[in-house]
């Protein structure tokens, strides 16, 4: 399964009156994403600051950076389908200009999770970003 685009999920979402309705959507993006091999729940893999496990691994090809993700939590697995769907499959430069504070906001997630959940998903762009920072040419 592809994910939709960050604006696909924006119009998705606002079909939905609720937020229980938004969550399982929410939720079963998350159950789209491809299992991250066993072998690569690695100690630097795991994102620090999250309150589930989260795992993070990056294949750079060409200038594009693919990343594989998974976490031992359902919400969080959904919340990282929608950190993917603004990250994934972008250059070192996409990722560093996408506005993921605006996206949040428009999404009006941060209102509807527990502060650690809203201090993992910081913890989890921040990685991304700082992954991003270090594929950039000097």
């Amino acid at each position: 399964m592809s994910l939709p685009t960050p604006d696909e999920i924006l119009d998705d979402l606002a079909f939905f009156d609720d937020w229980e309705e938004r969550y399982t959507y929410i939720i079963d993006l998350g159950r789209g994403l491809p299992k991250l091999d066993e072998s690569l729940h690695t100690p630097e893999r795991l994102v620090k600051g999250c309150q589930s496990n989260v795992w993070i691994d990056v294949q750079a090809d060409a200038d594009k950076l693919y990343f594989k993700v998974d976490s031992d939590a359902v919400i969080v697995r959904g919340l990282l389908a929608l950190v993917m769907a603004a990250y994934n499959a972008k250059t070192a430069a996409e990722i560093r200009s996408f506005d993921i504070d605006e996206y949040f906001q428009k999404l009006d997630l941060e209102r509807h999770l527990s502060p650690t959940r809203g201090n993992g998903l910081r913890a989890i762009v921040s990685r991304i970003q700082g992954i991003a920072r270090a594929a950039e040419p000097a």
